[in-house]
């Protein structure tokens, strides 16, 4: 699959984001989409979830060889970051049965796997509000990982994680990336990329 920009912009009340952007991520494949705060790199990656409208340029998503449409997109990518944020109101248990609902998990990963990969079983029937937020983190990354689609995006993954958190979304996602395109948003934490092969710098397009 490949996700292809050419001359891709974003402004916002006429200030310019970024411009320019003409750049292809190839699966299979891991890239770093790296800049400074404020530099745009979640925006970028919001436009690659088609979550946000690009001000100019073009974006092409083919799929074995076939052009996807924009409203279609959202069924090949899982996303997690900082401003999406799970259902408070539903223990894990219910989270997992919804998020399923909507994207199957990968082959092999059903609820007890899942649970066990989370290592979060005394708390599968506790209401996701009272968990702490490294917790919600390892939630939100262990359903984005883990969905059965060929394109994740993660935007600073390793937000409210420790350093054992840390060690565990590095293990989580180096054991499963192989055959997709794994794209992440991060402001140079090697923690978070240290396995990406491919670097795309925001600053440069202003």
């Amino acid at each position: 699959m490949q996700l292809q920009l050419s001359n891709i912009g974003k402004k916002y009340n006429r200030e310019w984001i970024f411009r320019g952007i003409s750049y292809s991520f190839d699966s299979p494949g891991a890239y770093a989409i790296l800049g400074n705060n404020g530099s745009g790199k979640s925006t970028l990656l919001q436009i690659l979830s088609s979550r946000v409208i690009q001000s100019e340029g073009e974006m092409v998503f083919r799929f074995k060889r076939e052009i996807v449409a924009a409203e279609e997109m959202f069924r090949y990518f899982a996303m997690a970051a900082p401003y999406l944020e799970l259902i408070e109101e539903f223990t894990l248990e219910e989270v997992l049965d919804f998020h399923t609902k909507l994207k199957p998990l990968l082959p092999g990963i059903g609820q007890v796997k899942f649970i066990e990969i989370l290592n979060l079983k005394g708390v599968l029937h506790k209401q996701i509000r009272y968990y702490s937020s490294g917790m919600k983190q390892r939630v939100k990354l262990a359903l984005a990982i883990l969905s059965d689609v060929p394109v994740v995006l993660l935007d600073e993954p390793c937000s409210n994680l420790d350093r054992q958190g840390m060690d565990w979304y590095r293990q989580l996602i180096e054991r499963n990336m192989t055959d997709r395109l794994i794209i992440v948003c991060s402001n140079h934490q090697k923690e978070e990329i240290s396995f990406c092969t491919h670097e795309l710098v925001v600053n440069d397009y202003k």
